[in-house]
């Protein structure tokens, strides 16, 4: 147990009253702090220690101490007389920081009289403290704190609650309750808590204590909730509105049963006659028109309810009748609403405004005339100022963001232009008066015609432009408004497609102001009429202009692009370039270097042929990347990265394409670049960038070798040596790959070219050690092989031991293969052979001998027509040939060799069954010969070809 939970009940009354006495001293001290704070800033740390303090003695509540309860009385009125001295100096400096700190005092002291609860000697204590909540609910309310006063609002409710209404006779008092239910109701509005709100305002009915100001401050709050839902122009809640309206009429009926003076009549029937008119207005938003038509009548005749004296001639009223009878199609007695509205005096400028353009926005077209008509005069009565016209025309025309349609904006527009060029109308202006109006009414038809050339409606658009136009002086200072002028018409024409008097405005503005507007719109026009030469000649002319700017060549280029004239946007693109290169008198540019540069390649890529242009401007962007870094060029991180790739894999990609269509020329070049491009790029994908580097590097000196053999000149001994240098970066490149990422034809590639380059400069070691490194990688294949053995074996620079070995290679791994492609075995045995043949002589016979053996040892066993019959028949026939030398030397035994090996593979070859019937057949006779004749032979056999 603690120590005060076993005090005797003497200790801890003393306690108790020990405590109470400290929280007081601590609230006087704070609320003194309160009361000498001059300033209504810096209440944040006050204010939270005030709460700190009222929570803890809100723990001690009750309090039997009346005069303890007086103490705390007296602290809140002092706390909240404080809350208005500092409220006063807040809106004397116009501080809004320091409102809510202040509401939060305002919200303690509330919650002091609160916990005071009854005081002896206080006449009527519960409806003063409702009092500082129901005030300090306002407050937080109109801070938009609407959490803070419905908790002020239902504390006031709960303390008003108790009370025995009928037994307060003070009429403030009285009100004060019904306001406390109002506010309330307002707070649970804002919420979007509709259906308590309403209850609320429902709870209300039963406070209004027969006074008219009750009645008439409840039937407006329904009227303005009425409003509120109203104005959202959501039409599923127009019923809603429609019923708090009615009860809202209701009241104002009910109330003036309790009126007693002309005055409160008087409040309450203009009341009733708003109310009816926001009916009016509800049943129009719903298209019930009759009803409409029904409520101006009684308004009209102001026949309804007591105090119903005289009608109601509100200015919406006509209004609102016109718009009813449009909606049901009468025309007529729409226009006879309108007409009326002309002799009724003191009818606001915005209501007949309004009036005249919801006519002709529902008569369309056929109501213009009409609208004009009326238009006129209402400006013929009133005998309007230039400064009502002005606002007069302003109205009608209306501002871009007005949401008419564009078909309505044009009549409205026509109307303006018929009544702005009226002889009277202009009469309005002349003189130095009405300078100021003139200019006005200019801007008003000059924005009227800006939005019709927003939406491309440049026929209304250029005819309001010459409208504004009758209100520009002559004079010396209205010279660059009239050039402004005539170069807007001049786009107007344009876009009309109208290009000779787009021309002739043109020259007009060039003639009152030269200056880089009027010279672009000349190239604009220019570029309409497909007139490229002078297009591009004026592209010239505009750079000499005093006010040119590097935007407008930016511009023509998009202009030329635009209208399919891609040598003019080559042309502006060009000229842009020298701008980067001017040093440090370089204007601000448009755009980065890389970017026109990229623009320009892709522009040129659009129509073929340019491909040395293309690279022209590659050859540029890969120079101007050195001198200014890459960083600076192409830009930093990620967008960089993209625009270096772009160039690279363009390069790359008109490189093979030039390849293809055998332009070797441009085919080096731009492969060249595509591997300093490729090789900038540092990135995620390093090693597929190396890749793209090592082809492009490896695919540039296949195109110089092909390059070569298309002008059947060689390479001179320079291209070589940078031939040799493209190479040992590519082969540097392909020992860092991983093994996964080495591509087999990237390798072979390089062994292939590289093979080529060292029998230039007659280096057969480096030839064999390059093939024998290929040969046992595993990107080699027999294909491969059988390619550097055919090229290693023929040419002025073969090498027969590579063309041995690479052959060689490539039969052993044909033969070790599933599926022998048995065309490029007999094609590599048959080159075996030949080379055994050129290079080795007949000194080696039983080498080339044994070739012939394997084959026929390949051709056992395999099916009819596997084996190329052609290739079968030659061997076969060669084989046979080969022993015609030693039959005419005498050469018995070598001879037997030879022609046993013909009819050996004749006897494997389909077609061949006459061939080896002869063979045996010689051989039978070669045999009886040689029996007979052992010591001499001087018979030779005849050569069989096929």
């Amino acid at each position: 147990m603690r120590i005060a939970e076993i005090s005797s009940p003497e200790i801890r009354q003393q306690s108790s009253h020990n405590l109470h006495h400290c929280l007081i001293s601590q609230l006087d001290s704070l609320i003194k702090q309160t009361e000498n704070h001059h300033s209504p800033n810096n209440l944040s740390t006050l204010s939270s220690d005030l709460k700190q303090t009222l929570t803890q003695l809100t723990q001690l509540a009750p309090f039997p101490n009346n005069s303890l309860k007086l103490q705390l009385w007296k602290l809140a009125y002092r706390l909240w007389n404080s809350c208005v001295d500092l409220s006063n100096a807040a809106s004397i400096s116009r501080s809004s920081s320091a409102d809510e700190h202040i509401a939060i005092l305002r919200h303690v002291a509330a919650d002091l009289l609160s916990l005071a609860a009854d005081v002896s000697g206080v006449p009527s204590p519960a409806i003063k403290s409702a009092s500082f909540y129901y005030k300090t609910g306002l407050i937080w309310h109109n801070l938009r704190k609407f959490d803070l006063a419905s908790i002020c609002f239902e504390k006031a409710t709960e303390i008003v609650s108790k009370l025995d209404i009928k037994k307060i006779s003070d009429w403030g008092e009285k009100k004060m309750i019904l306001d406390i239910n109002i506010a309330r109701s307002r707070t649970a509005w804002e919420v979007l808590d509709r259906k308590i709100a309403i209850n609320l305002l429902n709870r209300a009915k039963c406070l209004l204590f027969g006074s008219f100001e009750h009645y008439k401050a409840l039937a407006n709050q329904f009227l303005m909730f009425g409003k509120s839902i109203l104005s959202k122009h959501d039409t599923a809640s127009l019923n809603d509105a429609l019923k708090l309206m009615n009860e809202a009429l209701d009241l104002c009926e009910k109330g003036l049963d309790e009126v007693r003076t002309r005055e409160e009549i008087s409040e309450l029937k203009d009341l009733k006659f708003k109310t009816l008119r926001f009916i009016s207005a509800v049943h129009l938003q719903k298209g019930e028109y009759e009803s409409v038509i029904k409520c101006v009548r009684v308004l009209r005749e102001g026949s309804f309810g007591n105090g119903g004296e005289g009608g109601d001639h509100h200015a919406s009223l006509p209004v609102l009748a016109m718009k009813a009878w449009l909606g049901l199609g009468r025309y007529s007695e729409a226009e006879k609403e309108l007409r009326d509205m002309v002799v009724i005096k003191g009818v606001p400028e915005t209501i007949w405004v309004s009036a005249v353009e919801a006519y002709f926005q529902a008569a369309g077209t056929a109501g213009a005339e009409t609208a004009k008509g009326v238009f006129l005069g209402l400006l013929g009565r009133c005998h309007v100022s230039a400064k009502s016209a002005v606002r007069v025309a302003h109205r009608v025309v209306g501002d871009d963001g007005d949401g008419v349609s564009a078909g309505a904006a044009k009549v409205r527009a026509k109307v303006v232009a018929e009544l702005v060029s009226d002889e009277r109308v202009l009469a309005l202006f002349a003189g130095d008066a009405a300078a100021k109006e003139r200019t006005t009414m200019h801007a008003v038809l000059w924005n009227c015609a800006s939005n019709h050339f927003r939406v491309k409606d440049y026929e209304m658009s250029a005819e309001m432009f010459e409208k504004s136009m009758l209100y520009l002086p002559f004079d010396l200072e209205n010279r660059n408004l009239r050039a402004k002028s005539f170069r807007v018409l001049c786009l107007c024409y344009l876009g009309l497609s109208q290009l000779d008097r787009a021309q002739e405005y043109i020259i007009e503005a060039e003639k009152l102001e030269p200056n880089i507007g009027s010279a672009f719109l000349k190239f604009k026009v220019l570029l309409q009429k497909k007139d490229h030469k002078n297009a591009i000649n004026q592209i010239l002319a505009m750079t000499i202009c005093l006010d040119f700017t590097t935007d407008f060549l930016s511009l023509s280029a998009h202009e030329a692009v635009a209208c399919c004239a891609l040598p003019v946007a080559v042309a502006a693109l060009s000229n842009l370039l020298n701008f980067y290169t001017s040093g440090p008198s370089m204007p601000s540019m448009p755009t980065t270097e890389v970017v026109v540069l990229r623009t320009l390649v892709t522009i040129l890529t659009q129509e073929p042929g340019n491909e040395s242009e293309i690279l022209k401007y590659v050859k540029r962007a890969h120079t101007r990347a050195s001198e200014l870094g890459p960083d600076y060029f192409f830009g930093k991180e990620e967008a960089g990265r993209r625009e270096q790739n772009w160039f690279a894999v363009m390069s790359w990609n008109f490189g093979t394409k030039c390849g293809k269509e055998k332009n070797y020329e441009l085919c080096v070049d731009f492969l060249r670049f595509a591997s300093e491009f490729f090789g900038g790029l540092v990135d995620g994908k390093v090693e597929e960038n190396s890749v793209m580097v090592c082809k492009s590097l490896i695919l540039t000196v296949s195109a110089m070798i092909a390059l070569e053999n298309q002008k059947q000149t060689a390479l001179e001994d320079t291209e070589v040596k940078q031939a040799v240098e493209l190479l040992e970066r590519s082969e540097k490149i392909l020992t860092s790959l991983s093994p996964g990422s080495m591509e087999s034809e990237l390798y072979f590639m390089y062994t292939f070219t590289a093979y080529d380059i060292q029998g230039r400069l007659n280096n057969p070691e480096s030839q064999q050690l390059l093939v024998k490194k290929f040969a046992s990688s595993k990107a080699c294949t027999p294909k491969n092989l059988l390619q550097i053995g055919l090229a290693a074996s023929q040419g002025p620079r073969s090498n027969p031991q590579v063309a041995t070995f690479a052959l060689n290679e490539s039969l052993s791994a044909l033969l070790s293969c599933p599926s022998p492609d048995y065309q490029n075995v007999a094609l590599t045995v048959r080159k075996l052979i030949a080379v055994a043949s050129i290079h080795r002589g007949e000194t080696d016979d039983d080498v080339v001998h044994s070739m012939y053996k394997q084959a026929h040892r390949i051709m056992v066993g395999l099916k009819e027509g596997e084996y190329p019959s052609e290739e079968g028949k030659w061997l076969a026939m060669t084989a046979w040939n080969r022993a015609a030398v030693p039959v005419r030397l005498g050469q018995i035994e070598l001879a037997r060799k030879w022609m046993n090996a013909g009819v050996e593979i004749a006897g494997k070859v389909v077609g061949m069954e006459t061939y080896r019937a002869c063979m045996e057949d010689f051989i039978s006779s070669f045999e009886n010969k040689c029996h007979e004749h052992k010591n001499h032979t001087s018979e030779s056999r005849p050569q069989m070809v096929l």
